[in-house]
Formats: C-alpha cells, sequence, structure tokens
C-alpha cells in the first residue's frame, strides 16, 4: 500500500470529543475522525471553498479531498443519528502552514 502524502491543517482544533449530554463518555461508543477529515470540513463547511480549492490548501488531489471529505460527512453522521461521541485524533498531518490567497485564486 502506498504511504499517505502529508496533509496541512491551519492549526488543531480547541476540543478534540463531542459528545451527547444523555450518557457519561465512558458510556458511549465513539466515531474517530482525523485531522484531515476536520479540516475537510472545516475548509468546505464553514470556509465554503470549493473542493479544488481545499484540496490545493491540505495538499492532494481534488479526488482524494473528496474522499476524504466523504469520509467526515459519514462519521459525522454515524456519530449524530446513533448517539456516538465524535472525537479527533491526529493522522498524517502538519500543522500551521500559512496559505496565501491571491485575487480568487490558491
Amino acid at each position: 500500500m502506498r504511504p499517505k502524502k502529508t496533509r496541512w491543517v491551519k492549526c488543531l482544533p480547541q476540543e478534540r470529543c463531542f459528545k451527547p449530554l444523555c450518557k457519561p463518555l465512558n458510556k458511549l461508543e465513539s466515531v474517530y475522525l482525523s485531522l484531515d477529515e476536520f479540516e475537510a470540513v472545516r475548509l468546505t463547511c464553514v470556509e465554503g471553498l470549493k473542493q479544488v480549492d481545499a484540496a490545493k490548501l491540505i495538499g492532494v488531489s481534488r479526488p482524494t479531498f473528496s474522499r476524504i471529505l466523504t469520509s467526515a460527512q459519514r462519521k459525522i453522521a454515524d456519530g449524530l443519528v446513533n448517539i456516538k461521541a465524535i472525537r479527533i485524533e491526529k493522522g498524517c498531518c502538519k500543522i500551521g502552514r500559512v496559505h496565501r490567497f491571491k485575487k480568487g485564486r490558491i
């Protein structure tokens, strides 16, 4: 299997675990979101970037970015629908790369 390319994320999330209030954390199942999945959701859903632009920021191809985003969305949906904790863990990512935007282009 080919090794994963290093992916870039802006910063670590302030919280690493989100859980429903209905049960204590030790009684909940968990889904694990990698940092690149978290960053993909942040860039597309919060920042409103197109996948092609977000892929450049993370340092992967657009098809790879699409797979990362789809995986993240499935995990988040599983956590919400099936009442699971959503945990964010480190992956093959580097933190803090500075991105510069040029007139609508990356």
